[in-house]
């Protein structure tokens, strides 16, 4: 049977907070904020192996404790410019460091996103264990979508008709999130399910809720709090 292994892309600057310190690591609820989601990764026992993939001259992740999470976590220092070359970076040096294989699944998840349930978790390896594809979490779009001209005002609404929210964790197999990241170069892709529909293939959209938010902004931290206390 394929293992689970996870996969976190932190070697971004997360810049839109407006804050000196990498987004990963602002404190919340009194920890870094990846903590939060390592926890989530590293509290399921079907999970195997949980890589954290950082920047080469990253400088904060030292001066945390993460013994808690040892058994379980392995830290590859290979982060590339854009999300999408630390995936793929990410993924060929997990292949040195375990004993991942081909047909094993990965759960590539947001650093930002640390309010994961383990209900959201289970319900995305359950369903898509036998796909053919692999898919993510998403949520249905509630809110009406305007579009914009230059001058930021209202050029025409747009229908919400069958739109979702991606979010992460977004699960396919090994070799083919390598291949595709790799054919595709993750030029203009934000996600990896659009690595993914780049090879023709359709992931599986697996409803998830709004809990499951990526702290994007300022304000988003103390909605992540509220809902950790929560969970």
């Amino acid at each position: 049977m394929p293992d689970f292994f996870a996969l976190i892309p932190a070697a971004g600057s997360g810049s839109r907070m407006g804050d000196e310190l990498p987004k990963q690591f602002l404190p919340l609820a009194g920890r870094p904020m990846i903590s939060h989601t390592l926890r989530s990764l590293c509290a399921s026992p079907r999970i195997s192996c949980v890589f954290v993939v950082l920047a080469p001259n990253d400088g904060e992740w030292m001066r945390h404790d993460w013994s808690e999470f040892s058994g379980k976590l392995i830290v590859l220092e290979c982060g590339g410019a854009t999300r999408a070359e630390s995936v793929l970076n990410g993924l060929k040096s997990a292949r040195v460091a375990s004993s991942i294989s081909d047909n094993d699944w990965v759960l590539v998840h947001d650093a930002a996103r640390p309010c994961l349930g383990k209900a959201q978790l289970e319900k995305l390896m359950d369903e898509l264990a036998d796909d053919e594809v692999g898919g993510l979490l998403a949520v249905p779009v509630a809110d009406t979508l305007k579009r914009s001209d230059t001058a930021n005002r209202v050029e025409r609404t747009e229908s919400r008709d069958k739109l979702w929210q991606a979010q992460t964790p977004q699960m396919f197999r090994y070799s083919l999130l390598v291949e595709a990241l790799g054919r595709t170069g993750g030029i203009g892709m934000t996600d990896d399910a659009s690595a993914i529909e780049a090879l023709g293939l359709r992931p599986r959209l697996i409803l998830s809720d709004a809990r499951n938010l990526k702290v994007t902004y300022p304000a988003d931290l103390a909605l992540a709090e509220l809902i950790l206390g929560n969970l």
